[in-house]
């Protein structure tokens, strides 16, 4: 995370950590990592129905430390984008990170419906799901990601991992009421033949809107794993490196965080545009980067 820190130009300002703002997540769950304790303040099971927090799979989990990771067991090395904000965590997905059209849409109403009691301003959805076989489904889906916008809350979705090829944005990344996160690593692992901008999710060429909305880093991104064990009072096996447009996207949710910290004032219409008209442009095709690599220093900037 110093890497992607540094690459994005996070300043390190005491106070600066996102601490006031609930964040969404609709994920595999999140497990009792340490550098997560006392960031779960609302855990609901759309799969197993379970009553306990827990994520069998540890997406999730990876993707919460992202987000807000303490950095406790590296001694301040893997700290998330925010490690002030708090979480809200639905679990929508099993255990092999597959999950209903049904799970996602009763996450969705959960959010909705918890947004102002739990004070959520952000929504992270680290989920790829493709072009769904059902039309009718997919509109389902949009229309319930379009109503949490409307309630307020921003949206960042997951570009999905099937690209390069134009038209590969998932389904839960396509609506415009949505910010969209392809994956890119600029000058890292450019020699790399498996860095995420090979295969992260494309718009369609001459669209009425840029699809993906931002990029940023997704390659070997260092964060919570749910495997961790301790042996001799230490702690092993605590952090793991995962890749995709699934952790590219906490990257951009985390850094909107910080922004809505610093202009509490701002609608998630208003902290889009500022995350767009700041981006770094890379100068490639608009349905790959859209606005370019998320700048969290200019982000932050009055």
């Amino acid at each position: 995370m110093r890497r992607v820190k540094e690459q994005l130009g996070v300043p390190d300002l005491r106070g600066l950590d996102g601490s006031g703002i609930t964040i969404g997540v609709l994920d595999t769950g999140i497990g009792p990592h340490p550098d997560l304790s006392d960031r779960l303040i609302r855990f609901q099971d759309f799969v197993g129905k379970r009553a306990l927090m827990y994520d069998d799979n540890g997406h999730g989990t990876h993707v919460c430390g992202i987000l807000c990771g303490s950095g406790k067991v590296s001694q301040g090395k893997y700290v998330g984008m925010a490690p002030g904000a708090r979480l809200v965590v639905g679990k929508v997905l099993d255990d092999k990170g597959d999950g209903s059209t049904e799970s996602m849409l009763n996450g969705l109403d959960w959010i909705l419906r918890i947004r102002e009691q739990c004070r959520i301003r952000i929504l992270n959805i680290s989920v790829g799901i493709g072009t769904l076989e059902e039309a009718v489904k997919e509109r389902r889906l949009r229309a319930m990601i379009e109503a949490v916008w409307d309630s307020g809350i921003l949206v960042v979705c997951a570009a999905g991992n099937k690209g390069p090829r134009p038209g590969t944005i998932s389904a839960v990344g396509g609506s415009n009421k949505a910010v969209t996160v392809g994956c890119h690593d600029g000058s890292f692992a450019v020699d790399s033949p498996g860095r995420c901008e090979t295969y992260s999710g494309r718009g369609t060429e001459g669209a009425a809107f840029r699809k993906p909305d931002l990029v940023a880093p997704g390659t070997d991104i260092v964060s919570c794993n749910i495997h961790y064990y301790r042996l001799h009072g230490k702690y092993r096996n605590a952090y793991v490196a995962k890749s995709g447009t699934s952790m590219a996207t906490p990257i951009v949710s985390g850094a909107a965080a910080l922004a809505l910290q610093s202009f509490p004032w701002m609608t998630n219409e208003e902290c889009r545009q500022k995350l767009q008209y700041t981006a770094t442009d890379l100068h490639l095709p608009w349905n790959q980067q859209g606005w370019g690599m998320v700048n969290v220093s200019r982000l932050l900037q009055e």
